[in-house]
């Protein structure tokens, strides 16, 4: 089951993001029975990487063991502007992010990075 909670004024293509969501699910081989997906502002997004990462700004998003995806709509904007891509394209790529983080994927050093961002950019040429 995949749950997704949109915390913000933005209106978010359930549909679109669930399909996203169970492709990247069967791309990892992710053996989660529930995925929460929630979108939030960028002073939520601050205070949870303060929390949990000891970091105190906003990031995109944030992705725990337990299934949970959070993800800033502040930042998505901001990036897909950057990127000169649809809202609904960065969405897209920060699911796939999140969901490669909770199958144990990391990218704190440059070869976890480049591992990661190389399974990523498979996966969103296959579905995206």
């Amino acid at each position: 089951m995949i749950e997704i909670n949109n915390l913000t004024k933005t209106k978010i293509d359930e549909e679109y993001i669930r399909g996203i969501a169970k492709k990247t699910i069967e791309e990892v081989n992710l053996k989660k029975e529930e995925i929460s997906i929630a979108f939030v502002g960028k002073e939520k997004i601050t205070e949870l990487n303060k929390k949990h990462r000891n970091r105190n700004h906003p990031t995109d998003v944030l992705a725990f063991d337990y299934g949970e995806i959070i993800i800033c709509i502040d930042q998505a904007e901001k990036q897909a502007k950057e990127n000169k891509h649809s809202l609904k394209k960065e969405l897209a790529i920060l699911i796939i992010h999140g969901m490669l983080h909770i199958a144990g994927y990391e990218d704190e050093t440059e070869k976890e990075y480049n591992q990661m961002h190389k399974k990523q950019k498979e996966i969103i040429k296959k579905i995206i």
